[in-house]
């Protein structure tokens, strides 16, 4: 069984491209996982999957870009691993076609850990709480994620500042806002590659995979946290960079996002030019 949620969207959803912007697709997801724990809930004692779970990871594919709709978009969702202290969600956003298919905008799927936020420590799930998530499971292999070892290059330095509206009810970094650090930091990064190849304009890109692991929260405070990101692969239209956000030794979260180098007009992939890609193999 699948939970099937109808989400409403925003103008303030677009990028600069008119697409949803590839963060929003996270907060998506969350509305929709929230809405699937808390409808479902068969007891008092299953509430507690909707109000007291931390994300210990992220996996989200984009597919095909999502345009504003004044008609909410669909998101279904499910279970495809159950264990004895975390389970794992899978997403899929589509609007259906005249026809009766989808159109397939992202699939996703997420690591979801129990906990108890008084006490700020993980716990197991409770034999009622797997029971209320048994119906929605379908059991699917995990993808393990691949990331590489951090490297703190001082090009890919970019300071954190957390907002006060970044937080949420629990007083930690809401998980979705961790995508838009991630956005921020390579942004800052590109830039300074353009700068040190003296390029006019960085290519289009657009963002084809991230995979984000969450190792310990992000609270808000006035000092600015660090996030350290580099270029780890430069394929023929594609490119990856890895980033840390780090509270100086202690590591925060680990992200990885696949860049796909992007024609506007003819919308799609192209290869990088010989400049820009210089540019990205001297910092490799």
């Amino acid at each position: 069984m699948r939970h099937l949620y109808e989400c409403p969207m925003r103008w303030a959803d677009l990028d600069m491209l008119g697409h949803v912007n590839n963060v929003v697709y996270v907060d998506y997801l969350q509305e929709a996982r929230v809405d699937m724990l808390r409808t479902h809930a068969r007891s008092p004692q299953t509430q507690g999957l909707a109000e007291g779970v931390v994300v210990a990871s992220h996996q989200v594919t984009y597919v095909a870009p999502l345009l504003f709709d004044f008609k909410p978009v669909y998101v279904e969702s499910w279970v495809t691993d159950i264990r004895a202290a975390s389970f794992t969600m899978a997403y899929e956003i589509f609007r259906t076609k005249p026809d009766g298919s989808r159109k397939v905008f992202l699939r996703a799927s997420t690591v979801l850990a129990p906990y108890v936020f008084a006490t700020e420590s993980p716990r197991r799930l409770k034999p009622e709480e797997k029971a209320n998530l048994e119906p929605y499971l379908e059991k699917a292999p995990s993808k393990p994620l691949a990331l590489g070892e951090p490297k703190r290059l001082e090009d890919g330095h970019f300071p954190l500042h957390v907002r006060f509206s970044d937080v949420d009810a629990y007083g930690h970094v809401n998980n979705v806002k961790y995508f838009e650090y991630f956005q921020e930091s390579r942004l800052a990064l590109m830039k300074r590659l353009s700068s040190n190849a003296d390029l006019e304009k960085w290519p289009s890109v657009v963002v084809a995979q991230t995979d984000v692991t969450y190792h310990a929260p992000v609270l808000a405070r006035s000092e600015p946290y660090d996030v350290w990101s580099y270029v780890s692969r430069l394929g023929t239209k594609s490119m990856t960079i890895e980033s840390e956000i780090a509270d100086g030794d202690l590591r925060l979260a680990r992200g990885q996002v696949t860049l796909v180098f992007y024609d506007l007009e003819s919308g799609k992939a192209v290869e990088p030019s010989p400049e820009v890609r210089s540019a990205v193999e001297a910092v490799l």
